[in-house]
């Protein structure tokens, strides 16, 4: 945009100067050719002036030395013809074309002063050519021709163009510094806008830009923006405190809750009644689990953490062993793999360790019994990238859309134990560490969840 704000502003400029200067180089051309021949037709009167007596008595004398000395001093030949058109006297460089000395012929034998019409430009080559008949009582005796080289008017209008072309560049580079200044004034305010707009999205709310710079206008834009921000800060603040507020108190209540319920479970003596007390504890712990989801959610989303230096090789080989027990009771076999010894990312605190968590989790527990579960990390595009992979039923492309979005459950994952906020966490815990979760369907069936994060320095 800057760029064609200022392309169209030295458009502007230069169509104003050729239009100033176009007619200006042609009315200073003109005014050089026409001093030149008002110049020469004095000279061609004076010399007309003293070939009348020569031309009467046949004398030829006097006229010719002024034309000799008038040539040899200016380098401008002239010469004096008769009334039969022939040259009576004409100096050393005197040249003239049939055609120029027609026309001049014509005009002086008719009486009238005759000078070549054609102004002198830069590139003209043609000699200027003024003729004056030579009267005596009215009757023509004769004429006087001069003709006078080009160079030297040639050299001045060439002089008062170039002059010209450098006062336009002049103003071209003018305009063009102008024009860079005023875009950037201009703009400087809408490109902190959008690069800010751009920081909002991505989620750092405590963005605000400064409204003292350009046009009154966007002033006004950027103090809008700021309120919409604080506006939409305090709004997604409020809802992170309830959602982090609501979990933390509700944690007690369902905790005394359990223990109540929980103190029942002796006083039962029938099975129907101990079996809907199993039931009530469990349910008490999914919800208990929906509690802490939510809690973690929400400081993850709140908490502006600065990513802290982790060994993806050891974080992995933590969980793994962690997970370990679990996988052997389902039946799962759980591996990991990584290529080298240690390999060096960046994180917010505790993001991997929660990620692999809620991955391997979720692995293990649609792999059953027989399934295989690997866990991978290596180098990839220039960072750091964790795989899981399983090979359990996968998901459609319209389910994986979906898999990252708060409590959404798979259709066929209804009846197994999960809240529905593990990937909605890690998306989050990821995203807030410069990284990228993508879920994709494995080769041949299961799904493969990829982490990718920056590395501290690279691993190739």
């Amino acid at each position: 945009m800057r760029r064609r704000l200022a392309a169209s502003y030295l458009l502007l400029m230069t169509l104003v100067l050729l239009a100033l200067e176009i007619p200006l180089a042609v009315t200073l051309a003109s005014r050089e050719s026409d001093l030149v021949r008002a110049d020469r037709l004095a000279d061609a009167t004076r010399f007309a002036a003293l070939a009348r007596p020569g031309l009467r008595t046949d004398s030829v004398g006097t006229v010719r030395d002024e034309l000799t000395r008038y040539d040899e001093l200016y380098g401008i030949g002239a010469a004096v013809l008769d009334r039969d058109r022939n040259v009576f006297t004409s100096s050393a460089g005197y040249r003239l074309d049939a055609e120029r000395r027609d026309a001049a012929m014509r005009a002086a034998f008719a009486g009238q002063q005759y000078s070549s019409a054609e102004s002198v430009l830069p590139w003209s080559g043609e000699p200027i050519v003024v003729a004056v008949p030579v009267n005596d009582n009215g009757e023509v005796l004769g004429m006087v021709v001069i003709v006078s080289p080009a160079g030297r008017v040639r050299d001045a209008v060439t002089f008062w163009w170039l002059a010209l072309g450098g006062i336009g560049l002049l103003a071209a580079l003018a305009a063009v510094l102008t024009a860079r200044s005023l875009a950037n004034w201009v703009l400087r305010p809408v490109t902190v806008l959008d690069a800010m707009t751009h920081e909002v999205a991505a989620g750092d709310s405590g963005t605000r830009i400064s409204d003292q710079a350009g046009p009154p206008e966007l002033r006004r834009l950027t103090r809008s923006f700021n309120d919409m921000a604080y506006a939409v800060a305090d709004a997604m603040e409020r809802q992170r405190a309830f959602v982090a507020h609501a979990s933390h108190q509700l944690r007690n209540p369902l905790t005394a809750l359990r223990l109540r319920v929980e103190e029942l479970g002796p006083s039962l003596a029938d099975e129907d009644g101990r079996a809907e007390h199993r039931i009530a504890l469990e349910e008490t712990d999914r919800l208990a689990t929906v509690l802490d989801g939510l809690l973690t959610l929400a400081r993850a989303e709140r908490g502006q953490h600065r990513p802290v230096t982790v060994d993806a090789v050891a974080v992995a080989q933590a969980r793994v062993a962690a997970w370990e027990p679990l996988a052997r009771r389902t039946g799962t076999a759980l591996t990991l793999r990584a290529d080298r010894a240690v390999v060096l990312m960046q994180a917010v605190p505790t993001a991997l360790d929660q990620a692999l968590d809620a991955l391997i989790d979720n692995a293990v527990k649609f792999s059953g019994p027989g399934g295989r579960v690997e866990v991978s990390v290596g180098a990839a595009d220039g960072g750091v990238a964790v795989h899981v992979r399983d090979d359990g039923p996968g998901m459609t492309d319209e389910q994986l859309a979906q898999a990252t979005e708060r409590f959404w459950r798979a259709p066929h994952a209804q009846n197994i134990d999960g809240s529905g906020l593990g990937l909605a966490i890690v998306a989050v815990l990821v995203d807030a560490s410069g990284g990228r979760l993508t879920m994709s369907r494995a080769d041949d069936h299961g799904l493969d969840a990829r982490l990718w994060f920056r590395a501290l320095v690279s691993p190739e």
